[in-house]
């Protein structure tokens, strides 16, 4: 949404006198029986006088009469336009949710249906925003869900039959009347604060907390699925439920940036000229998430963000808004400090080329990481490899049980000992040849004497001590 508010205008309604409203698609007419089903609440506004021949009440519910309007009992008489005599069940509204993009649409103040025009709004953002202005049709009933991931569903203003409450005191003094709980229901709560957007940069729309609502809506109502694009790799706007083709522009703005004035100027300077005729755009502030690697949440960052889209199919899709983007980022460039735009970057996505920065940025910080991880790895085991070669950690301690089997430990293992003798052993601490076995050898005159059997020299031992 824009820095001004939108009014926007709820659709379906309880009407008695809406077709939709009856699971066998019409009104109930004067053969007819009526039935309302026991345990559903219900808020009913009837419009006209009807003849019924029997009707069952909910146990907790309300009739909302026009002036004329009411029921009378069918007296028998033949009736042309109504000789069924069936069961008329009313439709269960239950279901009818406040997050359901389908359920809304954008009016003029004096509710009147804005025509589609050139501007559209992201998914997030066709549900009413927290500065935007709400409508529900006079003599009109209904019954909204308002289940919501958000303590409280903040909104400027509410209109019901015909009244507009702007006020925190006006809304409080609404909900505390009998129709409140019937018209709405669930775990949220509406909060009516009288005041918009108060920054000329825009406002966010506040609605990505029930983000998931809204896109469940929109798939449930289209086939639970996406649309296939017509392009090689979509774009994912910010809000928006499915890649579309065409290009987005992320803005970053100065205290200076107005955006109705820059929204104005885009739609005069570029968006109006013949040669973009078929190009629709989107504006609006964004908070975009930051992320630590890639992976880990860290803060948001409001920027302005920018979406076109074009009516082109296959190869063609896509593409003039690709031509528009590159206008506007030119404009940019060239008077971007003068409108309060500090930088800007673009993404497209068409039906005939692959653009590298689509949808690339969070992947290719993830990608880089990992290439970063596994060259990282392969140097470190090169340079063990290199040090354990040149033999530098042989003299390192090394536990049996825990020690890598390497492949090319085989290469060198240690032969093996030779068969043990009886001509004693090494001794570390003194390196001199034990004496020998053999009577024929003679042995050196530094060993010990005769009457002593000792059979190796002990560095810590004096014989010639023992002996006096």
């Amino acid at each position: 949404a824009a820095a001004t508010a939108v009014y926007k205008q709820w659709i379906s309604n309880t009407n008695f006198e809406t077709a939709s409203n009856w699971d066998k698609g019409r009104v109930p007419c004067s053969s007819d029986v009526v039935h309302f089903e026991k345990n559903k609440v219900v808020s009913v506004f009837v419009r006209t006088p009807h003849v019924l021949t029997d009707m069952y009440l909910p146990l907790n519910g309300e009739f909302i009469l026009a002036s004329g309007a009411g029921f009378t009992a069918f007296d028998g008489s033949w009736d042309p336009g109504c000789d069924s005599g069936a069961t008329v069940r009313f439709a269960d509204a239950e279901h009818h949710a406040w997050f359901d993009p389908t359920l809304w649409q954008a009016v003029s103040p004096n509710g009147e249906v804005e025509p589609s025009g050139r501007i559209f709004s992201v998914d997030e953002e066709r549900v009413p925003c927290r500065y935007d202005d709400v409508i529900f049709q006079p003599e009109t009933s209904f019954r909204v869900n308002i289940n919501s991931s958000q303590g409280a569903i903040h909104l400027r203003s509410i209109s019901l039959m015909g009244q507009e409450l702007s006020s925190p005191e006006a809304w409080a003094g609404y909900l505390r009347g009998p129709s409140a709980p019937l018209q709405f229901h669930g775990n949220g709560t509406l909060q009516v604060t009288g005041t918009g957007c108060p920054d000329t940069s825009g406002c966010a729309c506040g609605n990505t907390p029930d983000g998931h609502r809204i896109c469940a809506a929109l798939l449930r109502a289209s086939g639970r699925q996406c649309p296939a694009p017509a392009c090689r790799s979509p774009l994912q706007p910010l809000g928006h439920c499915c890649g579309v083709c065409g290009a987005t522009i992320n803005l970053d703005f100065t205290p200076d940036f107005d955006l109705q004035k820059y929204q104005d100027r885009l739609v005069q300077t570029l968006l109006s000229q013949p040669k973009y005729a078929g190009v629709r755009m989107a504006i609006s502030k964004v908070n975009k998430a930051q992320t630590f690697l890639g992976v880990i949440p860290r803060s948001s960052t409001p920027l302005i963000q920018i979406v076109l889209i074009d009516d082109g199919s296959g190869a063609q899709a896509g593409t003039t808004a690709e031509q528009l983007a590159a206008d506007i980022m030119e404009d940019v460039a060239q008077h971007g400090e003068a409108l309060g735009i500090s930088s800007g970057k673009m993404e497209a996505a068409t039906g005939s080329t692959f653009s590298g920065q689509v949808g690339s940025h969070s992947l290719s910080r993830i990608t880089a990481g990992t290439i970063s991880g596994l060259l990282f790895g392969l140097l470190f085991l090169g340079g063990i490899f290199f040090l354990y070669r040149r033999g530098k950690l042989r003299s390192l301690p090394r536990l049996p049980a825990l020690r890598p089997s390497w492949p090319w430990d085989r290469a060198e293992e240690p032969a093996s000992p030779a068969p043990a003798c009886d001509k004693g052993f090494d001794n570390l601490m003194f390196n001199v040849k034990p004496p020998s076995t053999d009577p024929g050898e003679e042995r050196p005159q530094d060993v010990a004497p005769k009457d002593h059997q000792v059979f190796y020299l002990n560095p810590l031992y004096d014989a010639s001590e023992m002996e006096s």
